[in-house]
């Protein structure tokens, strides 16, 4: 396994819209690989998840996780969760504003809107299909994620840029006043 190089804002490969693989493929040692150092480099930067255009490969591929996360210490608990191909589905049209953060745009967090209910369909890393559904911070990280997968970063969601804050300035002034959930 090895530790990738994350794609920071301002490289073309975040705003392009990653591939599906075909089922045929995952469970090929090529994309087993790449899942294997996508989780490792997740957890080296204390990410909650990682799609593969930041990791400079364009496979609509994503990993999530928060298990005792320095980063996230309030979390609710998510095990290793592989996502290729998501379709999301919001369930309802309820929406609600959390903090959010990404390993492509470091020391900033922002309020990002995100649906609290949606329905995941995806393949996992065996090649089988997965229909869940996931609600809120899971919820949020997996749109995060698969909005990655689209180009899109979470500042394309924000609605109000007076929230957009470096990290050392967010743990000084907005730790606390809203919930963190990014």
């Amino acid at each position: 396994m090895a530790i990738l190089k994350v794609a920071r804002l301002g490289h073309p490969v975040l705003r392009q819209v990653a591939k599906p693989v075909p089922p045929e493929e995952i469970r090929s040692p090529e994309v087993q690989r790449l899942i294997d150092d996508m989780v490792e480099t997740m957890r080296e930067y204390d990410g909650a998840g990682l799609a593969a255009n930041q990791v400079h490969t364009l496979r609509a591929i994503a990993v999530i996780e928060v298990l005792a996360n320095p980063r996230y210490p309030d979390a609710p608990h998510i095990p290793l969760t592989v996502v290729i191909n998501p379709v999301v589905t919001p369930i309802g049209e309820e929406t609600e504003d959390g903090w959010e953060g990404c390993l492509s745009v470091p020391d900033l967090r922002g309020v990002v809107p995100r649906y609290r209910s949606i329905r995941l369909e995806c393949y996992d890393r065996d090649a089988q299909k997965v229909s869940l559904i996931a609600k809120d911070f899971f919820a949020r990280v997996i749109q995060h994620e698969s909005d990655h997968l689209r180009g899109t970063v979470y500042l394309d969601r924000m609605r109000d840029f007076s929230t957009l804050s470096h990290i050392a300035e967010w743990n000084k002034h907005w730790l606390g006043i809203r919930e963190q959930a990014d």
